[in-house]
């Protein structure tokens, strides 16, 4: 039986979000590790006061941000080797 429950790995250690019922100890796990397209500003310490502060402070940029030829920063890394 395959059971999926999400986590967060920090500092070394898989923090699961709920505790899983009716498992077994010692119980053999998968760790798949993906990469979200979304921050959890939660984790950073971040509240929604200081995001809303930040994102008034960052409007004057958008327009720039959102320019299509900006789109090389996207994944600049890989595209700085493609220069």
């Amino acid at each position: 039986m395959l059971r999926s429950i999400e986590g967060i790995y920090r500092h070394g250690r898989v923090e699961l979000s709920e505790m899983p019922l009716k498992m077994y100890e010692p119980t053999y796990v998968i760790v798949t590790f993906f990469e979200s397209k979304t921050i959890n500003l939660q984790t950073r310490n971040i509240d929604k006061s200081h995001a809303a502060d930040l994102r008034g402070r960052l409007s004057t940029f958008a327009e720039d941000w959102e320019k299509p030829e900006m789109n090389i920063y996207d994944n600049y890394d890989a595209n700085k080797s493609n220069l």
